[in-house]
């Protein structure tokens, strides 16, 4: 008899009510909560459905202790911080991942002050920061001493409940998602744990689906995450056919107050900031054995000191450690830890007056539903962010404090992908994928066997017999009802299947995949993601390369996405920038950076504002500098499209002196002129200000120039008109004499080009009848008086778009928009906007 198959589909009564949102977020956590902010600030009118296992003030996010990190210091930069995350992603990180977390994450957290968090600080009014395991820098922001977690859920929670285009749902586990006829996502179902009109089985449409949904840390006996982290995301994630990435890597905090041989579920932190504080790991005699093991000692990364303690229990023969901070006093404990303190206290232990016993236990996932930059997975209309995801930003390991960064970061970047998305939902398909559930009395063997065989230590053998134990689980003697006991049940099930297999996949030690019968790491054969699929055939698995370090000459993945979401072709940038550079370069060298520059040199740069505009071009100036490959690090201090004032620092390069000197005048070229161009669209944009009408741009560009150059005009607030001569018909003067009339011209066009619109101009009124009569959905009034744009407004009466052009000059721009014509086509914004003085700065130079 074959083993019974994981199921595809959750056994649940057919919903009995629906409910409809542009996106559904479930989960809310630091993560899903940004998705839904930034979503509903980015796109007025946007509805977000946020679906909680909770309360909304529940979830992992609030249980987080240390903090968040990011570059906040000025000592500090993105670029040591992403250092620190690539060592401890022990070879996994997607490097791209890593650099949109690190430059991203200081203007991610300053937001997310604005919306409201307070972190500590101290009494000059500078945010206090603290050190973890794996930082070489003090670079965690924390709230309430150690309740960091709690101080941003309050902030978001608050936020979200301001907003009214935001809805709630509590109680409510996701059970699978809807799914069109192309395999995309269209909506999710759910059950709702309560009473009222949305009680019981019920579904959401929505154009997008967010996954924010947390951990699995609950596939294990003992844990650190709430009893709500069952893997639900995950799962729900397998059963839709997306491809799950990393599960083996699954991080054990080294430091959880050990309760006794038989505790069991959720276990209390000892925050890694309390050794960033000083406390020190011994043994059970009080020997301190941390310092032989790592240069970091007990600020190790996390997996380098939760194997040392291990290694000590076995050594010793005992089943904890001690974490001894007794040196703090009780004002420093009261004052930094008092959360700490008052759960060791209630728990018998006075961390004051003795050390505190710890092991490891499960605390983070940092493989999950495999994603792009902007939070997409493999399936269509389906994201995830948070811990659910494996952005590629943890690799085998996670960095102290990053999970909080990482869903900041990459829940505004998925609400950015989706406020420019139609998120009109399919219809969904008929469902024929097999549905199941398993005995819910199975979760204790499940949790007891994953913390035996595939916790910290890992064997083939251990692993084997998991294996077994959870295909025997699938077996059922009863037929099992649906309810939220067997629904995580399943979960943790498929979660748990998933995951062994990769463990066992594995055969080496790296980062929080310890393998005792592989102890070493084999980066020849094991430089590689494992990707998982649950198929009609089970579990698949697939070895994927891991991608290599951006060579030089070419744009990192996470920038070359950004360009292209901005409607810039980063090849063609590409081109153009190299063009630029043969002009200066002319295949010889930069003779005066050459002969007055030390070799090996390296400076700090920062590019300055000299006078008041409009920023545009940034991510375009960036592309200019990773020509040189990695040896440049970028950070940006500002965003296209902001105001800038004289004396602004807009971005900061570092790297070799000759380097930077000879890209210079490159990347100064690009971001004056398109921030030039911002600058001048924003002066006509404020000067019809409180009018209908919109600034727009012709084509009149420089050539090579125009995509830039339009969206520099986006970036000063106009809208664009045609991008060629490709992309819209405009009937003029002469096309009108060739085609023997403007009804033969416009039959013309639609004949050739059917659905393509159709813009007629004229010079005079007695020609618009005839444009209307056509079927002109837009008619261009060339050089027309203020007097008579006001008569053709009347004579239109709103039966197509006007636009003026010609002869306009900002003292007469207010008068022309008063007329009640839609837009104001201005030439001037790209063939003719002065430059906007921007210098580079060299603030430090080093042999």
């Amino acid at each position: 008899m074959s083993p019974a198959a994981i199921p595809r589909r959750l056994l649940a009564p057919e919903p009995g009510w629906t409910a409809d949102a542009d996106v559904v977020v479930v989960g809310s956590g630091i993560a899903g909560l940004t998705v839904a902010l930034r979503f509903t600030e980015l796109r007025p009118g946007g509805r977000v459905l946020v679906v909680t296992k909770d309360v909304l003030s529940a979830g992992s996010t609030r249980w987080a202790q240390g903090g968040i990190a990011a570059a906040l210091d000025p000592d500090d930069s993105p670029a040591e911080h992403m250092r620190d995350t690539l060592i401890a992603g022990v070879g996994l990180c997607d490097e791209e991942a890593v650099r949109v977390l690190v430059t991203e994450g200081p203007g991610a957290v300053r937001r997310l002050m604005a919306r409201g968090a307070e972190f500590d600080r101290d009494p000059s009014g500078r945010l206090q920061l603290t050190r973890e395991g794996g930082h070489r820098r003090d670079r965690i922001a924390h709230a309430g001493g150690d309740a960091t977690g709690t101080e941003i859920q309050r902030a978001l929670v608050a936020a979200v409940r301001a907003e009214p285009r935001i809805e709630v749902i509590e109680h409510a586990l996701a059970l699978d998602l809807l799914l069109d006829a192309r395999g995309a996502a269209c909506g999710v179902t759910l059950h709702v744990m309560g009473e009222g009109a949305r009680d019981g089985v019920g579904a959401v449409r929505a154009g997008a689906v967010v996954l924010a949904s947390g951990g699995m840390g609950q596939v294990y006996a003992a844990t650190t995450n709430p009893v709500v982290s069952t893997g639900d995301g995950i799962a729900l994630a397998l059963r839709a056919g997306a491809v799950v990435r990393d599960l083996e890597f699954v991080q054990f905090h080294p430091t959880v107050l050990w309760l006794g041989p038989r505790a069991t579920g959720q276990q209390p932190l000892i925050s890694e900031a309390v050794r960033g504080e000083g406390a020190v790991l011994i043994d059970a005699s009080g020997e301190r054995f941390m310092p032989g093991v790592h240069e970091l000692a007990e600020l190790a990364p996390r997996d380098v000191v939760a194997k040392a303690i291990m290694r000590r229990m076995r050594e010793t023969g005992t089943d904890h450690v001690y974490l001894d901070a007794r040196h703090f006093g009780e004002a420093k404990w009261r004052a930094r830890f008092p959360t700490i303190l008052e759960v060791c206290r209630s728990h018998g232990i006075d961390p004051v007056t003795e050390p505190i016993p710890v092991a490891p236990a499960a605390h983070y996932a940092s493989g999950g539903v495999r994603t792009d930059l902007y939070g997409r997975t493999s399936v269509p209309n389906l994201y995830a962010c948070g811990e659910v995801a494996c952005t590629g930003v943890h690799g085998a390991n996670r960095l102290a404090s990053n999970s909080l960064l990482e869903g900041l970061v990459f829940g505004e970047r998925i609400a950015a992908d989706l406020a420019g998305r139609d998120l009109t939902p399919g219809e969904p398909a008929p469902d024929d994928r097999p549905a199941g559930l398993v005995d819910p009395r199975v979760r204790l063997k499940i949790q007891g066997h994953m913390s035996r065989g595939a916790g910290v230590l890992r064997s083939d053998r251990s692993l084997a017999e998991v294996a077994r134990a959870l295909t025997d689980a699938r077996w059922t003697p009863i037929a099992v009802e649906p309810c939220t006991e067997a629904w995580e049940a399943t979960n943790l099930l498929t979660v748990a299947s998933a995951l062994v297999a990769a463990a066992a996949e594995r055969k080496e030690t790296r980062g929080s995949h310890w393998r005792e019968d592989h102890p070493e790491r084999d980066d020849d054969r094991w430089l590689v993601h494992l990707d998982i699929r649950l198929t009609a055939e089970g579990l698949v698995m697939q070895h994927t390369p891991h991608r290599s370090r951006t060579e030089p000459g070419r744009l990192p993945a996470a920038l070359a996405a950004e360009l292209a979401g901005l409607g810039i072709d980063p090849d063609g940038l590409l081109r153009l920038i190299r063009t630029a550079l043969d002009e200066d370069l002319a295949g010889g060298q930069d003779v005066t950076s050459a002969a007055t520059i030390p070799a090996g040199q390296r400076a700090v740069a920062d590019l300055v504002a000299r006078k008041e505009g409009v920023i545009a071009g940034l991510p375009v100036t960036e592309a200019v500098f990773r020509q040189a490959g990695p040896e440049i690090e970028v950070e940006r201090h500002a965003k296209d499209g902001e105001p800038a004032r004289p004396g602004d620092v807009l971005m900061t390069v570092r790297g070799p002196t000759a380097t930077l000197l000879t890209l210079e005048r490159t990347a100064l070229n690009f971001l004056t002129h398109l921030s030039g161009v911002a600058t001048l669209t924003r002066r006509w944009v404020d000067a019809v200000a409180g009018t209908k009408a919109r600034i727009r741009d012709s084509r009149k560009t420089l050539p090579g120039l125009r995509a830039l150059e339009k969206y520099a005009v986006r970036c000063g607030g106009g809208v664009n008109h045609r991008m060629g001569l490709h992309d819209a018909a405009l009937i003029k003067d002469n096309h009108i004499v060739a085609a023997g009339g403007v009804a033969e011209a416009f039959r013309a066009v639609r004949e050739a080009f059917p659905g393509l619109p159709i813009e007629v101009e004229v010079d005079s009124l007695d020609q618009i009848e005839p444009a209307l009569a056509a079927g002109a959905e837009e008619i261009l009034l060339d050089n027309f008086s203020v007097e008579r744009l006001a008569e053709a407004v009347r004579l239109v009466r709103g039966r197509a778009r006007l636009e003026a052009s010609g002869g306009l000059t900002l003292e007469s721009a207010r008068a022309v928009a008063e007329t009640g014509v839609d837009y104001l086509a201005v030439g001037a914004l790209t063939h003719s906007a002065p430059a906007l003085d921007i210098g580079m700065d060299l603030r430090g130079a080093a042999g």
